[in-house]
């Protein structure tokens, strides 16, 4: 993998991994429009350490409300005393479907579950499922309105998310928008939702990494990590401002643009499943 390739991919990750595109689509798709080979679900997943950065980054003052409430309620036995320390819960626990999950699929999720005949298929069924939930729902309620139930819920969605071509944020704000919370709340959650699970698959994704008889450079996966913190940060900031104005209904167009026009180039052979 050239430097090139790393600094595009980072890009793309951190483009991509916060909009409900699906950064694990793209990030096979681009590969093999321009030829390259697929740099694997455990390259995409080392440089989405880059993104969680962002996350901690941007939500640094959010994070460590979470973290004081959650040792507080310990200390008070008082566990859902507060709404932060409710919300370090459903943080928590939210987490569980999709790591369970995730290590019962995992062989599935790195190889079949790659094909670009599942991503166009998930890329167009989620569309239509947000495009449902979008115009269904009450976009009245706020975070600190949820309960634990509605954690819970929304860490089931997070889990379709490990079908490559659905987007993690995708999933995961459809869920919110589902439970009726408005849009920039919805967004809010699934990035704070994003932290436990990114890291651990980043994490685990190292041992896979440092195994590989052929491992992708180290200069390239720290650019392409760099790049990707850079980008996401970016991408941040701006889906928030985008959503309190705006309805997903331009993320529900694209991913069906883009599933129907990758379906056609399969037919055509011009790209390979």
């Amino acid at each position: 993998m050239s430097l090139f390739e790393a600094i595009v991919l980072g890009l793309v990750q951190g483009l991509t991994e916060f909009l409900p595109i699906s950064s694990t689509a793209h990030l096979r798709i681009i590969p093999a429009l321009v030829g390259w080979d697929d740099p694997g679900a455990a390259y995409s997943a080392i440089i989405q350490l880059g993104t969680v950065v962002a996350v901690l980054a941007y939500f640094a003052k959010d994070i460590l409300k979470l973290t004081r409430g959650f040792v507080r309620g310990l200390v008070d036995r008082q566990p859902f005393g507060t709404e932060d320390s409710r919300l370090a819960w459903f943080v928590g626990l939210g987490t569980i479907p999709i790591s369970v999950v995730g290590l019962l699929f995992k062989s599935a999720i790195k190889t079949s579950l790659r094909s670009l005949y599942v991503i166009s298929a998930s890329l167009i069924i989620l569309a239509v499922v947000l495009f449902i939930v979008e115009r269904a729902a009450s976009h009245q309620r706020r975070i600190a309105d949820m309960t634990l139930k509605d954690g819970l819920i929304i860490g089931l969605w997070q889990a379709l998310a490990l079908i490559p071509g659905s987007s993690r944020s995708g999933t995961t704000i459809t869920g919110g928008l589902a439970l009726g919370l408005r849009r920039e709340d919805a967004a809010r959650y699934s990035f704070l939702l994003s932290i436990p699970a990114t890291t651990l698959a980043g994490l685990l994704s190292l041992k896979d990494i440092i195994s590989d008889p052929a491992p992708a450079p180290v200069m390239a996966m720290v650019v392409g990590t760099v790049v990707s913190f850079a980008a996401g940060l970016a991408t941040i900031s701006g889906l928030l401002r985008f959503v309190r104005t705006q309805s997903m209904l331009v993320f529900i167009v694209y991913r069906v643009v883009l599933g129907v026009a990758l379906l056609g180039l399969l037919s055509a052979g011009v790209l390979q499943p």
